[in-house]
């Protein structure tokens, strides 16, 4: 299977497998080091050092989380060689520093710097050894499931216009489509296949591990005999909305239809989770604000000194929370005071006149939203969600999006599911595709993705990703 599904997330076994390999390397590495360190004598080990498997399993998961923060376990990563090292040296200089914190902070975990770099050295260069070659073998992977799509007509269409990339077949690969009846002109000749009524017949003899519905026309033959022949036979069955939403981690707005989000899995709510939602957003803010505290000084003074006294430093603006509720947003000013001197709303845009030397700046590294920990504090946004849009927007976006309104199901966010797959927006075409990840996130939310999502914001963060 080339997806597992933990705690509703869809996880990819390569990728899962790889983290696995890592994790062992790390931990060898930390042994290694600590043996270098003392030229092999184990009884120095012990007497300098300590126990080594404590601190090859701190060290081990420090660094798997530091890589997952850098976006180096993500399937759809395309970047050269060169980027991709450039963002492993990152993730082993974030794990030095977490390591650095963490023998403040339980001083029986210490390794030694000595130990640490001769381990951080090793690991960079197997790691970066390991990574090419594995990447190569997901490439040219023979043993990847064998997908048959039922449907030949336009929703049909839209996975080979998805699917244009070779990397993005890295966990399957399409045999081909069966035509049904109501298609619209979708896909071309050559890759039809004609069953007749012998679908599980073709399954069988090709050895098909999953089917993909995908049909224009379901009403009328929807040919629930072979689908069930092939379920029960051991085919797996997938409705096309079902397959990108785990292909692709969003909901695809033109795949939808209420009777899959009524009959799916996810949109799951309660007490605890709410509560355990607040005591995450509570603690995050927190410890947010303790670490970044001197920024916002420095961000305040700047923008005080770039625009004067009389100029205000904090930027107020009402935007639509959870349930349509309106709540004042906090932000750095980044933008000229009279920015809409005329009154009308705008999105910004790829270099903005409107936009400071300061707010050019704290915009790119996402400094301008820090203020935004008070909203979470107050209990009008949440850490992680959608991001809030203002009334202005949202009436013209619920007017030709279906199912805008649903992402105010949940408290916005700082950041987002969608802020880490999709840059800035700032025209509807953008709000069409985020909204997309926001109810994949409003879908499938648990505190594990919250989790993921807070870590991958590093990312964000450091590359400057999706800034305008």
């Amino acid at each position: 299977m080339a997806t597992v599904r933990v705690f509703r997330q869809y996880v990819h076994t390569p990728f899962l497998m790889l983290a696995g390999v890592e994790a062992g390397i790390f931990m060898l590495s930390v042994y290694a080091g600590a043996y270098l360190r003392f030229f092999g004598v184990a009884h120095a080990v012990r007497e300098s050092i300590g126990p080594l498997l404590p601190r090859a399993l701190a060290y081990a998961a420090i660094m798997l989380l530091s890589m997952l923060a850098l976006g180096l376990y993500q399937p759809r990563m395309r970047e050269s060689s060169p980027a991709v090292l450039l963002r492993l040296g990152a993730a082993f200089a974030l794990g030095g520093i977490a390591m650095t914190l963490l023998f403040y902070l339980i001083p029986t975990l210490y390794l030694g710097r000595g130990a640490l770099a001769l381990a951080g050295i090793m690991a960079f260069f197997v790691v970066g050894t390991v990574r090419p070659v594995f990447m190569h073998t997901v490439d040219e992977n023979p043993f990847r499931n064998r997908l048959l799509v039922l449907g030949a007509g336009v929703k049909a269409a839209s996975m080979m216009q998805w699917l244009r990339r070779r990397s993005d077949q890295r966990d399957f690969r399409i045999v081909g489509f069966v035509p049904t009846e109501g298609d619209g002109e979708g896909i071309e000749a050559a890759r039809r296949i004609q069953v007749g009524e012998g679908l599980w017949d073709y399954c069988r003899t090709n050895q098909i591990d999953e089917v993909v519905v995908a049909m224009d026309e379901r009403r009328s033959a929807f040919p629930t005999d072979q689908l069930l022949q092939c379920k029960m036979g051991g085919v797996r069955v997938t409705d096309v909305a079902s397959f990108f939403e785990r292909e692709t981690g969003k909901v695809k707005l033109d795949l939808l239809y209420p009777s899959w989000m009524i009959f799916s899995d996810g949109y799951q709510a309660g007490v605890a989770q709410a509560y355990l939602k607040r005591t995450f957003d509570i603690l995050v803010s927190l410890l947010l604000l303790a670490l970044t505290w001197p920024v916002m000084l420095a961000v305040a003074l700047a923008i005080r000194v770039e625009s004067g006294r009389a100029a205000p430093v904090l930027f107020r603006q009402e935007r639509v929370g959870q349930q349509g509720r309106i709540f004042h947003m906090l932000k750095f000013r980044s933008m000229v005071v009279d920015a809409e001197s005329d009154g009308q709303a705008r999105w910004a845009q790829q270099n903005d006149m409107r936009i400071t030397r300061v707010g050019r700046f704290i915009r790119k590294y996402r400094l301008d939203e820090l203020p935004q920990v008070f909203n979470v504090l107050r209990g009008d946004m949440s850490f992680v969600g959608p991001r809030p849009e203002r009334q202005v927007f949202v009436d013209r976006l619920a007017a030709v999006l279906p199912y805008y309104v649903e992402r105010h199901r949940v408290k916005p966010g700082i950041t987002g599911w969608a802020q880490l797959h999709y840059p800035y927006g700032a025209s509807e075409a953008d709000a069409r595709e985020k909204l997309q990840y926001d109810l994949y996130y409003v879908k499938n939310y648990t505190l594990l993705l919250d989790l993921a999502i807070l870590l991958q914001t590093v990312e964000v963060v450091l590359f400057g990703k999706g800034s305008r």
